[in-house]
């Protein structure tokens, strides 16, 4: 085996000693970065499973139309919010175990909530939808990936855009405009499918500053948390519009 770290000078025919160094030390960032979004993604993907399964099960078992008619929707509905503002207020104190048991959590709350689109949509168009959307949520992350073109301004418009978004679903709740709710969801999709590219490309250039720290394992939490928000925000908004309701 190789040994990178000989500090012998190398004879004969091949590369320069420094250039065989460097080509060294970025085959081992690039491995060390395929891991960590690797470690991301599995996250992420363990995550949706969890609360889709946590969906079907709570809606299926009527137990989903048993509590939502009742005041305890609002705690299924808001404990998600809480979990996240949590995780995010504590990650400077928390240990990487406590913050993945609270993202384990929260995936299982998301899940009660998200079993009122089994009470709401046929089965058929939820299948269809979460698989146009995991479709896209491909591209688009590859494409954060990838892409040389920095997306930090556009990031910045995105989360301008989302609280726009946020005003004109509480400004809904009390006009009940259609209109404005098919708006409101294609607008949703795109700023969603729009952050889902700049977060990638943020957890990319992450690696950089985090790698060979303790931080990292936290980082690898926050970004499949991240990622999920992502997705089962832009699965939401396409449903609302192309879903067939029950």
């Amino acid at each position: 085996m190789a040994n990178w770290n000989d500090p012998q000078p190398r004879t004969g025919f091949g590369a320069s000693p420094s250039l065989d160094g460097r080509e060294a030390g970025r085959a081992t960032y690039d491995a060390g970065l395929r891991s960590y979004m690797l470690s991301i993604y599995n996250y992420m993907a363990s995550g949706v499973l969890l609360s889709g399964i946590v969906a079907l099960v709570f809606a299926n078992s009527g137990m989903a139309m048993q509590v939502l008619t009742t005041p305890l929707r609002w705690v299924v509905m808001l404990a998600p919010l809480g979990f996240v503002m949590a995780m995010n207020f504590g990650l400077n104190r928390m240990k990487t175990s406590t913050l993945q048991m609270l993202y384990w959590a929260f995936c299982v709350v998301m899940g009660l909530s998200l079993s009122t689109i089994f009470l709401a949509f046929t089965a058929t168009s939820i299948a269809t939808t979460f698989f146009a959307t995991a479709a896209s949520f491909a591209g688009l992350s590859l494409f954060g990936y990838t892409t040389k073109k920095d997306l930090s301004g556009f990031g910045t418009f995105l989360i301008m855009g989302l609280f726009g978004i946020l005003i004109a679903m509480l400004i809904n709740i009390f006009v009940g405009s259609t209109v404005l709710q098919l708006a409101i969801s294609v607008l949703g999709v795109l700023i969603f499918a729009g952050l889902t590219a700049y977060d990638t490309q943020m957890l990319k250039n992450q690696y950089a500053q985090l790698r060979g720290t303790e931080f990292l394992g936290k980082a690898v939490i926050m970004g499949a948390l991240s990622l999920y928000l992502d997705f089962i925000n832009m699965f939401q908004f396409l449903l609302s519009f192309l879903g067939d309701r029950r």
